[in-house]
């Protein structure tokens, strides 16, 4: 098996120039950046990563915990991690909570065993003051979901502003029965975006209707069958903000069970902008998040914990957009926040 020492004498260099060639590192001319390439290609030259951490007691991996990997909305945030991870040496490693605390603990633990050099957590259930604790500690950064009043670096949307946003176009098309159905209450999103939906219906003096605001789990069963509770309702709701795409998806299925139609009957908006929203019939009006973005700033700012640099603008808050399609009548627009 081939050594540094044989690509760097293949190469003509030194075994620190194959080094900083390897790390994407500067101070190395095109020209020989490229030598070492075609000396490494051959001689099929694997690098010793494990020599490599003992030396530097560094892994060059990160660990991304993800509450649910079925839910197309990490895709793009993922890809967005992995794009700024690739480009600085990084590889990275995926924990699938489950939406279980437990499992966000057990990886919570890699970082003391020096397992993985830094975290981005895209859920945000495990205790806050376990976390400030190891963030204090290890290099740790919060996407999509956070921790209130948590010193963590953070990213993410105003999910209460945007919540409001989508409530506030079902009020704007004639809607007055407006039901919500929202995430599990133990998660901070569901919790804002529930305070959204509630603070649209406030200003526009609008009846809070507890029997119209149903807690689902952000999965399509749970948008399904709570439409199926909504539209038993004596005074059923004419329009149905749901917390996320998929449960909205649901919810129309739901309705075109009953026989009703969408948007004539019952007009339905989501959150997220996966996908399957633009592909669905009728297609889903929804918020749309950032997502690529998101997955990018995060590791933005976990490179910046791990190297030691200053994390400026420690909690980001990005722009949504309200992208207007058919599932709710009116134009085909997009308004941002």
């Amino acid at each position: 098996m081939a050594s540094i020492k044989d690509v760097a004498k293949r190469a003509n260099v030194s075994t620190a120039t194959v080094s900083r060639v390897l790390r994407n590192a500067g101070n190395v001319t095109e020209e020989t950046r490229q030598r070492v390439l075609e000396a490494i290609e051959a001689l099929n030259y694997q690098p010793n990563v494990l020599g490599r951490y003992l030396r530097r007691m560094e892994t060059e991996t990160v660990l991304v915990v993800v509450p649910d990997i079925t839910n197309p909305f990490f895709s793009k945030v993922l890809r967005g991690i992995e794009a700024v991870a690739l480009e600085h040496g990084y590889q990275v490693l995926l924990g699938d909570t489950q939406n279980d605390v437990r499992l966000e603990e057990q990886y919570l633990n890699l970082l003391p065993q020096r397992q993985v050099d830094g975290m981005i957590f895209l859920t945000a259930r495990i205790g806050k003051e376990l976390v400030e604790e190891m963030a204090r500690q290890f290099p740790i950064v919060l996407a999509c979901e956070y921790l209130e009043g948590a010193d963590i670096p953070t990213v993410s949307i105003d999910n209460i502003s945007s919540a409001r946003k989508a409530t506030e176009h079902l009020i704007r098309l004639g809607h007055r029965r407006i039901a919500h159905l929202s995430g599990p209450m133990n998660i901070i999103l569901s919790r804002d975006r529930l305070r959204g939906y509630q603070q649209a219906l406030a200003q526009h003096e609008l009846e809070a209707d507890a029997a119209l605001v149903q807690e689902g789990d952000f999965t399509y069963e749970s948008g399904y069958n709570l439409t199926l509770k909504l539209l038993a309702l004596e005074k059923p709701p004419t329009a149905i903000f749901a917390a996320n795409d998929e449960m909205a998806i649901g919810a129309i299925k739901a309705v075109r069970h009953r026989g009703g139609r969408v948007p004539d009957d019952v007009a339905v908006v989501g959150f997220d902008d996966i996908q399957m929203a633009s592909i669905f019939e009728p297609s889903l009006t929804t918020i749309a998040q950032p997502m690529f973005e998101i997955g990018q700033k995060a590791m933005e700012l976990l490179l910046a914990l791990i190297e030691g640099t200053s994390a400026r603008r420690r909690q980001l808050v990005l722009p949504d957009r309200l992208v207007i399609r058919d599932s709710c009548g009116g134009e085909r627009s997009e308004q941002r926040g």
